[in-house]
């Protein structure tokens, strides 16, 4: 075999992974903005004394969607409200796209190799144990340790936008590895909702959900391509869920897992059937006519080949990726800002500016500012120092460093179990603070995270060519 042969074949494997990666940065990374500038809107509306009481109201308007005396949009027998509605329901497509991208990347992505895979989950399980250690320690004895999960989760979004501002100074190796350590780190956040999260159990519903998921596992395993097959049955395990004392948003996660990942048809008879409707072209005589309305008139045979060609495109490309590329632009665009929106509004005129650095708001500012960092890169440290997964290409220790500060953007995530722990009217106070601890603490990671980014990367763009 040529050497030639050889680079080819190499090169050949490395387009998949790296133009998936790009594309989730690409989209988170501009998704961040929106979130950047919902928050903050939420924030100043929230505190503008003429406006901020229909802001608070607005989210306890119950929600309806009813056939009879059935509400779709209810839980325990009461209507949701539009608050319950966002984080319920809106929530669980977000946890359904996670569920997408996780499965992805187990089959064809960073997570399909063992070995590329675990750097980026080392990381991130020193990024959930530092942090809940840290903050569980200052809680002792406290009403709010129960809210030790807050601090764990890292931002895919806004910690990808951060990153993003540096352009290509930033090799795509530390873009991939936080991108890997994110989707790493909502697994764990998943866990522990599914674990710590759920009331009691309605073992009917239950059994129920569980069979509508086995029933959906079966049609994936059947290559099933409707998506109205999927999004029924799934809203099926999602209402089941939502009433059986398991959070929902679970419910989106084992929907996703269901979805299948393989083409009707293959890359080579797609291409097959393509060139035959290309040859058939080719061969027709086309009329010459000079009447453009003429020559837009396509004959039945035309048609028909247009039409093959149509439906071998909607083959070729698997429900998983259709289903993730369709639903990006709407979760990231839309259900992320509106979840931010809804959750960020924190009332500030009456506090006292030193309550955000004591109780709860400290402990989650250094759970997130303190426990992310050391968490991230002594675990990233004591791998790459063991022999067990290399460095990233193209960077050293100080880059490494810089991204794992970013970990500490726990902004989306964190909001969520912070609403999950608090969730009586008796802990309202508790979750302001918790909400105001997370965003500073973000902010802190965020802002810290980006001047060493600045000083560590190279001035230059860097070449990313021959990464694997």
């Amino acid at each position: 075999m040529t050497t030639e042969t050889t680079q080819t074949k190499e090169y050949s494997r490395i387009p998949h992974i790296y133009y998936a990666a790009k594309q989730t940065i690409r989209r988170f990374a501009s998704g961040s903005n929106i979130l950047l500038i919902a928050t903050v809107l939420a924030i100043v509306i929230a505190n503008i004394p003429a406006i901020n009481g229909y802001y608070f109201e607005f989210w306890n308007y119950p929600m309806r969607v009813q056939i009879g005396s059935f509400n779709l949009f209810s839980h325990a027998g009461e209507p949701m409200t539009v608050l319950e509605f966002i984080n319920d329901a809106l929530m669980a497509i977000f946890f359904f796209l996670i569920g997408l991208e996780i499965k992805r990347e187990i089959l064809v992505g960073e997570l399909s190799s063992f070995r590329k895979a675990l750097l980026p989950i080392m990381g991130a399980i020193g990024g959930m144990i530092a942090p809940v250690a840290i903050f569980w320690y200052m809680a002792q004895g406290s009403d709010y340790v129960g809210g030790a999960a807050i601090p764990m989760a890292t931002d895919i979004a806004f910690s990808l936008g951060v990153l993003s501002m540096l352009g290509a100074r930033v090799p795509i190796s530390l873009k991939i590895f936080l991108t890997t350590l994110a989707v790493a780190d909502d697994i764990g956040g998943i866990i522990v909702i599914a674990a710590f999260y759920s009331t009691h159990i309605d073992v009917n519903l239950l059994l129920i959900a569980l069979g509508l998921l086995i029933v959906l596992a079966f049609g994936g395993k059947m290559m099933i391509q409707s998506k109205l097959f999927y999004f029924l049955l799934g809203g099926g395990v999602w209402y089941l869920f939502l009433n059986s004392g398991i959070h929902s948003t679970i419910a989106g996660v084992l929907v996703a897992f269901t979805i299948p990942a393989k083409p009707v048809l293959d890359s080579r008879k797609y291409i097959k059937q393509i060139r035959n409707a290309m040859g058939y072209f080719r061969a027709e005589s086309l009329d010459e006519s000079p009447d453009p309305k003429k020559r837009a008139i396509l004959s039945k045979e035309q048609l028909n080949w247009l039409k093959v060609v149509e439906s071998a495109s909607d083959k070729v490309i698997s429900p998983l990726q259709d289903l993730e590329d369709t639903l990006s632009p709407f979760v990231n665009y839309f259900i992320i800002p509106l979840f931010a929106f809804a959750n960020a509004g924190i009332f500030l005129l009456d506090s006292d500016p030193m309550s955000a650095v004591e109780g709860i708001s400290l402990a989650i500012i250094l759970g997130l500012v303190v426990g992310k960092f050391i968490g991230i890169f002594v675990m990233s440290w004591l791998t790459v120092k063991l022999h067990l997964a290399p460095m990233p290409n193209h960077s050293n220790w100080w880059m490494l460093a810089s991204v794992s500060m970013l970990g500490g953007i726990g902004f989306t995530v964190s909001l969520f179990i912070a609403t999950l722990s608090f969730d009586n009217p008796e802990s309202v106070d508790l979750l302001n603070h918790a909400k105001l601890g997370i965003v500073l603490g973000s902010l802190i990671s965020g802002i810290i995270g980006f001047i060493w980014l600045n000083f560590t990367m190279p001035k230059t763009p860097v070449s990313d060519e021959g990464d694997e």
